[in-house]
């Protein structure tokens, strides 16, 4: 069976179009057509409605598709243990979002430069509402954002890289001695947040309302801030302006040279779950970034682990 031709079914189905199709697979929509026939043949079933008025699947084709994408990501994986690192050439449009930037990018663009010369860099850096669309309109290759809840689509791989923990942050002159006072800081002071809309954001929103309720505090007296960037975010708690929620590891040194500390605050906000995600069509260049992607990630995590056993 010729897996080019179970390709062209995946990227069908994605797009539900044979002129797209063609147009992605640099081919024409009559080149796309024989090949889906010549995999229909080689199946015994039909994959593809031809009598419906618009594009849709048969009942094999969507049961096929799993399956479909199996065998695709296995010749992958197989094409890239057989190449030597030098021959993988790609130019590798990738989007983060600005958590990523702050913790292993650096680490993941470092590796990726020693391990593969030739995969080059197109870094993008958005908010996962900007950076998923994209990845989808086929505009990205590879997306490392906050882990989507909710049911995935079939063409799109998620796998899951790390998990942040946050914490209520402020400077150490604006921490009460008192922990029991500690609640009335983070809804006397402006709580600074990532952007409106994200996961974070809507947690911490209904967190301060939860908190201002139980102390009686009317909801218009809080204020929770949401900030596109994170260096904002770091820098408007180091000046004092109010407090923060966010993952201690974005303010690491501050909270080791005491400038900065952790309000006792229950409960905390949920982690940020960071998943890497890319098209179930992705090609070598990918899988062999998406590799690297995971390994700078698990090894940050470790170093990370070790900093904070040691400051102990």
């Amino acid at each position: 069976m010729n897996t080019r031709f179970v390709e062209t079914f995946l990227t069908l189905a994605r797009l539900g179009s044979f002129r797209a199709t063609a147009a992605a697979m640099h081919a024409t929509p009559a080149a796309i057509s024989l090949r889906i026939k010549t995999l229909e043949a080689e199946l015994g079933v039909e994959l593809i409605e031809r009598d419906a008025t618009e594009f849709q699947l048969t009942a094999h084709g969507e049961r096929l598709l799993a399956h479909a994408r199996s065998v695709v990501q296995a010749t992958r994986s197989l094409q890239l243990a057989a190449q030597d690192e030098t021959q993988v050439t790609k130019r590798l449009r990738l989007g983060v979002i600005e958590t990523v930037v702050h913790s292993w990018l650096p680490d993941y663009i470092r590796m990726l430069n020693v391990e593969y010369k030739r995969i080059v860099v197109d870094l993008t850096v958005d908010s996962s509402a900007v950076l998923g669309p994209r990845l989808r309109a086929g505009e990205l290759d590879l997306v490392i954002q906050v882990e989507e809840t909710g049911e995935q689509e079939a063409s799109i791989v998620s796998s899951l890289l790390a998990s942040y923990p946050v914490r209520w942050i402020a400077r150490n002159d604006l921490i009460p001695a008192s922990r029991a006072k500690h609640v009335q800081t983070v809804l006397q002071k402006p709580v600074l947040t990532f952007g409106r809309g994200t996961a974070p954001q809507v947690a911490v929103q209904a967190i301060v309302e939860m908190l201002a309720k139980r102390a009686g505090v009317p909801l218009a007296d809080t204020q929770v801030t949401c900030m596109p960037s994170v260096a904002v975010i770091v820098k408007l708690l180091r000046d004092g302006y109010g407090v923060a929620a966010v993952p201690a590891l974005f303010v690491e040194p501050f909270l080791s040279s005491g400038e900065l500390g952790q309000l006792q605050v229950r409960p905390l906000p949920p982690p940020i779950d960071v998943a890497m995600i890319y098209r179930d069509d992705a090609d070598v260049g990918v899988l062999a970034a998406s590799r690297v992607a995971r390994n700078a990630c698990d090894q940050y995590a470790k170093a990370m682990g070790r900093q904070l056993i040691e400051r102990r």
